[in-house]
């Protein structure tokens, strides 16, 4: 974008250019009408350009007059769908006709590789079956729930210091620093700081982590990157900076645990091997480059979107007080304890049974994730021309794609208090959390790429949730401040958010 700005010259050629391409689209798609129906248009991609930083609104805003609706682009249409029948029909009925496609996995592959996110065919089935089978064992749930409550009172005695000390507390960051160490741990099976070899290495790489998340999402606005990608200028330079120093970051790792599986094989000494890495390692003689990919789609998977759903979650809660006291009293009462003195034993006894009764809890964080849902838009690639359920047609190559976010705020779906922070929306009339259609609700996709993570982030979310909410009380360090996003793959918050944290005995 900058590169263009400061070269008008290269600018308004290439403008030119994209406007002539819009303008034989538009008069190809007036000519293909007379026998098809097609979604209206809404605009063309540069409204997304111009809107990158509210795109979310922006795309909400189209929603609201548009169920299905398409922008142009030099070389397809995108459409967008809020529409639950629509979604049930790309995710599950016509699965095999809406996958990634060479247009998503050509901008993504960068950060994501040959993983289970940018994939598709039998790169796809090979991954999803190894990973469906290592999650679904017990041995691997029960090492994650030990881990999630360890760092679950870890971050309790860390919020216990600055209530005393009256301090303010960025709780985006703090979660995003735990659920990077919880989720190395799963993966590698080490704690993150005893990974770095010093602590600006770590920070390096987090930083690193989420500026290649963001530019790579640029990428879908930004119809030159490839070109600066070729010429390695602007943005595509940053983000080849910060992928090598990602790959560097997860490569040593990747060695380190190799090394340490080679010489317990070597002697006596019987190695625990419940981590994703050593399963992975065990059931696949994978080169680096495969495991590269598959840890780090998975750190991708289980950092950012617990870490940003807990925060909107606190952000909620500071603004909903109420909700906040009403989850405090149900841990009270499911626990049996009142004034807890010792969070690691509390944490610890926060066992999968404990967990279920906690009703509210789960529609809370339920209610978080309909509003600020982790993967705000979600999209696809039509490999032959079809017809979606509302009757639009769409055309080969085209993109497709459904909005978790839009979704959320729709009145058509969810009645006139969507926009409305609502837990017992999700409750019957028993209390008794009553899940809604995954096509209505898709903050965790739905059909075969359903997410498979879902049990463990709720899990990891809950002992964390009820950990901090039980011992202490969160506000807003400035009440007046608006509260926004960062436009990246996964919905942060902007600049994070301060709160002030008190003791709740």
């Amino acid at each position: 974008m900058e590169f263009l700005l400061s070269n008008p010259i290269f600018f308004f050629t290439a403008l030119a250019l994209v406007l002539s391409i819009f303008s034989v689209q538009i008069l190809k798609w007036k000519l293909s009408r007379r026998k098809k129906k097609y979604p209206p248009i809404a605009g063309t991609v540069l409204q997304h350009l111009l809107n990158f930083n509210r795109v979310h609104h922006y795309m909400t805003e189209l929603a609201s007059r548009y169920k299905t609706y398409r922008l142009l682009a030099p070389f397809r249409s995108e459409i967008y769908t809020s529409d639950p029948a629509n979604v049930e029909y790309i995710l599950k009925t016509n699965f095999d006709n809406y996958g990634k496609g060479w247009y998503n996995y050509n901008i993504l592959r960068d950060l994501l590789g040959d993983g289970i996110f940018a994939v598709d065919g039998e790169k796809w089935r090979q991954q999803r079956k190894i990973s469906s089978h290592e999650f679904s064992t017990k041995m691997l749930r029960d090492f994650s729930s030990v881990i999630f409550q360890k760092n679950a009172a870890k971050l309790a005695y860390k919020m216990s210091e600055i209530a005393t000390s009256n301090q303010t507390i960025d709780m985006q960051d703090q979660f995003m620093k735990s659920a990077l160490d919880s989720i190395f741990q799963v993966a590698f099976g080490a704690e993150f700081d005893n990974m770095c070899e010093s602590s600006e290495e770590g920070k390096s790489f987090g930083d690193a982590f989420d500026n290649s998340s963001a530019l790579t999402l640029w990428r879908y606005v930004d119809v030159f990157w490839g070109i600066k990608k070729f010429l390695n200028v602007g943005s595509e330079a940053l983000l080849r900076k910060n992928t090598k120093i990602v790959d560097d970051f997860v490569y040593k790792l990747i060695h380190r645990k190799i090394e340490q599986m080679q010489q317990k094989e070597n002697s006596s000494v019987t190695m625990d091997r419940e981590d994703i890495l050593s399963r992975f390692l065990r059931v696949s003689n994978a080169d680096p480059k495969y495991l590269r990919d598959i840890i780090l789609n998975f750190v991708i998977a289980g950092k950012d979107t617990t870490a940003t759903t807990l925060a909107w979650f606190i952000y909620l809660l500071c603004k909903h007080p109420s909700v906040q006291e009403k989850i405090a009293q149900e841990v009270e009462e499911v626990t049996g304890m009142k004034k807890i003195a010792n969070f690691s034993e509390f944490a610890s006894s926060l066992s999968e049974d404990v967990l279920e009764k906690m009703q509210y809890l789960h529609a809370a964080i339920t209610e978080t994730l309909r509003i600020y849902p982790a993967v705000p838009v979600d999209s696809k690639i039509c490999s032959s021309d079809d017809t979606l359920p509302d009757g639009f047609s769409v055309r080969k190559g085209d993109m497709v794609a459904y909005q978790p976010y839009a979704m959320g705020r729709m009145k058509t779906i969810w009645g006139d208090d969507a926009e409305k922070f609502k837990p017992e929306r999700w409750l019957d009339e028993n209390g008794i959390f009553r899940p809604e259609s995954p096509f209505k609700f898709t903050a965790f996709q739905a059909g075969p790429r359903i997410c498979l993570g879902k049990e463990f982030a709720y899990r990891q979310m809950k002992i964390f949730s009820a950990v901090l909410l039980s011992c202490f009380v969160f506000k807003m360090s400035d009440e007046n401040r608006v509260v926004t996003y960062r436009t990246m793959i996964n919905l942060h918050i902007n600049e994070g958010l301060e709160v002030r944290v008190f003791h709740r005995y």
